[in-house]
């Protein structure tokens, strides 16, 4: 071999050496230590334990957010005493066990194992989720959480140990003259839980409500997407109503959020009776409480999202008890068409296409920013509570050990198709198209679905499907595709105020005799 060659081999091998050598030096060595005072929790624990690590939030525990999540990794213990430290380290062992002590099952880390970070300069946060029930993690109430720690170097501080002294307080509905809770003990859900629950909505009233007495008032119930709940209906001042027939209405936003997510107030395997649970339990209380007009003809849905998808589905369950709905950019109503996913195709996958392309989940100005593996991956270390399983708690039958059937394979992407045909009964174009004969007639005039063309989170393709069966159907059902909207700009120019004046002529419609001048001017 030339000199020169064998110069220029040996050159390489020394870059490739020293490459390896700062990977190696870069990739975090230290060892975290966890424990938990009897002041913020006095039994042993048995749940999910978090490190949290960012550069964006001056509280990591606040995150991880979803078109920008950071580091963090994550452990199943048992029987975790107070004052008994849980290690989190690279190089110690998955699982830790002894008689009557502390079991703990591996370490989850996302984006990848914690052997694999580089977290020199991050701030650190430990969380305990003390609190199973609700589906936050940092800011879920009851839960205990750290001080903040900013990493240095690891050969400067190999040991960094955590005290869970702090613990999330519930945040208060914030009642005002015009916003009101309504907190409704559910013996239904209760039943099935086996523990106290209640359905929660934010009323919000009317301007004239307190200059007449006298009057009742149609109903607008709106449902947040997921992650929204019913503070977000607490506001000082009442709604302005601008319609030509002076038309006021009681607002009343309604808590979709669960342990597993967002309910989506569809009865199911996992959250339980919910919908019936909002029939005949929050809205008989609401008439009761508040001067409304307790018929169906006046009472309308909408929501966006999740509850976009809420609001489509209790209509279409429940046609005698509402008077129509105006469903915005909902979340998959033909399964056929899940997020461009064939959920009834056999060999689908959840993760790449059938040319093995991977599969995107969310884009932003045409291009992608999340992708569905990563976003499942980061899911799985946080647990229960997050977008994606919510749906299987919806739709999935209950397993065994009280756990969703999951839809798919986390590690491979594989749809479980034998899963995935117990989705049937919650797939809306599927339930219009085998129940049309009957639903038709009771649906006549209450369908209103809208959607943008380039939705956020690809979900224009499943309402153009449905907008073909409806059509196919005779269907006088509204379903309108915005060309240039996504999921975030498809109610501007003008699509909210428009939603107003069509319930307000459809109460009228039904309700002549309401006519009154015009209110808001």
């Amino acid at each position: 071999m030339p000199f020169a060659l064998v110069r220029q081999t040996h050159l390489l091998l020394i870059t490739l050496v020293a490459a390896f050598a700062a990977n190696s030096v870069h990739a975090d060595s230290r060892t975290f230590r966890v424990e938990f005072s009897k002041a913020s929790h006095d039994k042993p624990f048995t749940g999910r334990v978090y490190l949290i690590f960012s550069r964006n939030n001056q509280q990591p525990r606040q995150g991880p957010g979803w078109f920008n999540p950071e580091q963090f990794i994550a452990r199943d213990v048992e029987n975790w005493a107070p004052g008994v430290p849980l290690v989190f380290s690279g190089t110690s062992p998955n699982k830790l066990s002894g008689p009557g002590r502390l079991k703990a099952g591996p370490i989850l880390g996302y984006p990848g194992p914690l052997s694999k970070m580089k977290l020199a300069g991050y701030r650190a946060q430990a969380v305990v989720r003390f609190n199973p029930n609700d589906r936050e993690i940092g800011v879920g109430p009851g839960n205990g959480y750290s001080k903040v720690t900013t990493l240095g170097d690891d050969d400067s501080q190999p040991k960094v140990d955590f005290q869970v002294t702090g613990l999330v307080k519930a945040k208060p509905f914030g009642e005002t003259d015009w916003s009101k809770l309504l907190d409704v003990p559910s013996k239904l859900l209760t039943e099935f839980h086996k523990r106290p629950i209640s359905l929660r909505a934010a009323v919000i009233l009317p301007a004239s409500y307190r200059e007449q007495p006298k009057r009742r008032y149609p109903v607008i119930f709106t449902i947040p997407g997921f992650g929204g709940t019913h503070h977000g209906g607490s506001t000082p001042r009442p709604v302005a109503e601008r319609n030509d027939g002076g038309v006021e209405f009681l607002r009343v936003v309604l808590d979709p959020s669960c342990r597993l997510g967002h309910h989506v107030f569809a009865d199911s395997a996992n959250n339980g009776p919910v919908g019936k649970a909002l029939t005949t339990e929050l809205i008989p209380a609401l008439n009761k409480r508040f001067r409304t007009i307790p018929r169906a003809s006046a009472r309308f849905l909408t929501g966006h999202s999740s509850g976009g998808w809420s609001s489509l589905w209790l209509q279409v369950t429940y046609p005698e008890v509402f008077g129509g709905t105006w469903s915005t950019a909902p979340d998959p109503v033909d399964f056929r068409d899940f997020q461009r996913i064939n959920l009834y195709r056999s060999g689908e996958n959840m993760y790449v296409d059938g040319q093995g392309e991977r599969r995107p989940l969310a884009r932003v100005n045409g291009q992608v920013r999340l992708w569905y593996k990563g976003f499942a991956d980061m899911e799985w270390v946080l647990g229960h509570g997050g977008q994606l399983h919510s749906f299987e708690a919806v739709f999935s039958p209950r397993n065994a050990d009280g756990k969703p059937r999951l839809l798919w394979d986390r590690k491979t992407g594989r749809v479980d198709l034998q899963t995935a045909r117990t989705w049937e009964k919650y797939d809306i174009r599927l339930v219009l198209e085998r129940n049309w004969k009957t639903l038709g007639p009771r649906l006549k005039g209450k369908l209103h679905v809208f959607m943008g063309d380039v939705d956020t989170f690809y979900l224009e393709g499943a309402t153009i499907r449905l907008k073909k069966s409806l059509a196919d159907l005779g269907s006088d059902a509204v379903v309108e595709i915005h060309k240039d909207r996504d999921h975030f700009n498809l109610m501007r120019g003008g699509l909210r105020q428009r939603i107003r004046k069509e319930m307000a002529a459809a109460f009228l419609a039904a309700h002549p005799d309401q006519r009154r001048p015009a209110a808001g001017r």
